[in-house]
């Protein structure tokens, strides 16, 4: 089943260059795009303290599921979709395994720690990026749906684990959100 709904996403890309062009795009700098929507919370308007809590989480979250997905890569050695001939790839090869998605779990991530902070509309912004980083990798070529629903599962643990690690108002986070 893994394998068919990935060749059936897949089969749409080759169908419109314009299509395409635009998935290709989005996996290029969706997780930038991201990142820079994180990095702008910085100077957020609104309960700045908070803001800033977030955007701390999600960087610590990105970075720690990025980790862990490093730990994952050691033992789980899955060859990626076009190499057995689900997809074809759209964009360059990938040198390291399919399991888990580095994509999937960095804009997941970000999106967990931003719902833990409940931040409901940032949350839904952030949500529909990573959504289409995420699909745009199947569309692509280089990664199966479960490639990707790994990716978000590390993402969650990532930012739950921050969630408990790194507490708001602490001296360190008082610290961190006064600076600029």
């Amino acid at each position: 089943m893994d394998a068919a709904i990935t060749h059936w996403i897949n089969s749409f890309a080759g169908k419109s260059a314009l299509l395409d062009h635009i998935m290709i795009a989005i996996t290029q700098v969706g997780v930038p795009a991201i990142v820079l929507v994180v990095v702008l919370q910085w100077w957020g308007r609104e309960d700045r303290p908070h803001l800033r809590h977030a955007a701390i989480c999600a960087g610590l979250a990105f970075l720690l599921g990025l980790a862990l997905n490093q730990g994952v890569l050691l033992f789980i050695h899955r060859l990626r979709p076009y190499e057995v001939g689900v997809t074809h790839l759209l964009i360059a090869k990938s040198a390291d395994w399919s399991f888990p998605s580095d994509h999937a779990t960095a804009s997941m991530s970000v999106v967990m720690a931003f719902a833990l902070q409940r931040l409901p509309r940032r949350t839904l912004v952030l949500f529909a990026m990573a959504f289409l980083v995420c699909l745009s990798r199947i569309f692509v070529g280089t990664h199966y749906l479960t490639d990707i629903l790994g990716g978000t599962a590390t993402g969650v643990i990532a930012a739950i684990a921050v969630r408990i690690l790194y507490r708001e108002n602490s001296k360190l986070d008082r610290f961190a959100t006064s600076i600029l």
